[in-house]
């Protein structure tokens, strides 16, 4: 195809674009994740309540809504570029469902083991983070890599900030060549070859790590 030789160091370039964009949103959005998780397993209602107002939010409104909202609100009080504008709104979104994945994982372990630390003298902190947390997040690495290939394809609507991932590109390449239908199938196979790329490398982690698949209870 002439159109996927004169393009395919732009889409390769808008690729890498798009692998770093969903990484990044990925890290922040593990932090926010557990940072709820322990919201949301807390005794304290107040702070149930706000881990709960917040995924509710997250799960009851559309992404490219709350992309939109997060850009023009976080516009008015510190300028960002369009990448970390984006890598922001995709992480306050995967923030929410990574946040019941850990929720889910954590509430997996035995309550015995905490109930034996305890015993032993550690702190309620210290166990969970000697020896709760370490078997929760490999338990979490199935869903974990699933949410990062969601998020690898949810990246495409940060293309209406600016950024020029993949889907952006497609849409320039097709309003500046005519060709529409050979854009947009170049950008869907570069999607297709990123998934099937990440899918393999999470699979062969979750082999090597002999990761227990733990369902999340919601």
């Amino acid at each position: 195809m002439q159109l996927f030789q004169e393009t395919w160091l732009g889409f390769l370039k808008a690729a890498w674009l798009t692998v770093e964009l969903t990484a990044v949103s990925l890290v922040i959005a593990i932090v926010i994740g557990l940072i709820f998780a322990f919201f949301r397993i807390s005794d304290n209602k107040f702070l149930v309540g706000i881990a709960k107002l917040y995924i509710t939010l997250i799960r009851g409104t559309p992404l490219i809504l709350q992309i939109m909202v997060l850009y023009f609100g976080i516009a008015k009080v510190v300028l960002l570029s369009d990448f970390w504008a984006g890598a922001l709104a995709l992480a306050v979104h995967s923030g929410a469902y990574i946040a019941e994945i850990f929720r889910g994982t954590i509430q997996s372990i035995e309550k015995g083991q905490m109930e034996a630390a305890r015993s032993l003298g550690m702190s309620y902190p210290i166990a969970m983070r000697r020896i709760i947390l370490p078997q929760a997040f490999k338990r979490a690495i199935p869903p974990l890599g699933n949410q990062f290939i969601i998020g690898l394809k949810d990246s495409s609507l940060v293309g209406l900030l600016g950024f020029p991932e993949l889907y952006l590109l497609s849409q320039s390449t097709a309003a500046r060549t005519f060709l529409q239908f050979e854009a947009y199938a170049i950008a869907g196979l570069y999607y297709l070859v990123l998934v099937l790329i990440f899918t393999y490398i999470i699979n062969r982690l979750e082999t090597r790590l002999h990761v227990e698949k733990v369902g999340v209870r919601t």
